[in-house]
């Protein structure tokens, strides 16, 4: 598992995974002193009167839990409940845990995340879509844009009348303005005859 960033610095120093097994019994326990620290900061129950907050305000609870947020506690209980040599923590960061989420419900819980995944989805469909509509647009200036090139091919035809290899008519495919020309030779090398053995 991976170590989280504020556990080198400060008192946690000696949750390294490196080192768990040559802790002294000093660090075990001051281990546990700030769980349980943490533990009954959570615990203490909301005081309404006390707060006298505004509506949307946060609340002390929900100040202390940025401040763990702050500080790096959060990864370290990530880190605590899923490294297999911390088990011994594990009854501690689930009450820690379950204190943090003690003011909210869990139907509340769900439909956040369900809210924040679909923005970041429609989000994202929205992005993809221009990126698509911009592509296309790039895709049509540049087929305008493109010069248009003559085709060579002028057509194939059958001359009617002239016998080819076989019975079959020949297959002329040159332009029509080529016809005049035509021969059974064209197309083909002329054959060299060496100067010696040309007629004077």
């Amino acid at each position: 598992a991976a170590v989280p960033v504020g556990v080198s610095q400060g008192p946690l120093k000696a949750l390294s995974p490196q080192d768990w097994e040559q802790r002294q019994e000093e660090d075990t326990l001051l281990i546990e002193r700030i769980l349980l620290l943490v533990r009954n900061v959570l615990h203490v129950p909301p005081d309404p009167t006390e707060e006298q907050s505004v509506d949307g305000d946060a609340s002390v609870h929900d100040r202390v839990l940025w401040a763990l947020h702050i500080s790096g506690m959060d990864d370290l209980l990530k880190f605590l409940a899923s490294a297999q040599a911390e088990q011994q923590w594990a009854l501690h960061v689930l009450e820690i845990i379950s204190l943090m989420f003690r003011d909210q419900s869990p139907e509340e819980l769900a439909v956040l995340g369900q809210g924040q995944a679909a923005a970041e989805h429609g989000e994202d469909t929205r992005e993809l879509e221009t990126l698509r509509q911009r592509e296309l647009a790039e895709k049509r200036a540049r087929a305008l844009q493109r010069p248009s090139r003559h085709s060579r091919f002028g057509g194939s035809y059958v001359l009617q009348g002239l016998k080819a290899i076989g019975d079959h008519d020949v297959v002329f495919h040159k332009g029509l303005h080529n016809l005049k020309t035509y021969s059974h030779d064209l197309g083909k090398e002329t054959r060299r005859v060496p100067r010696r053995r040309q007629a004077a």
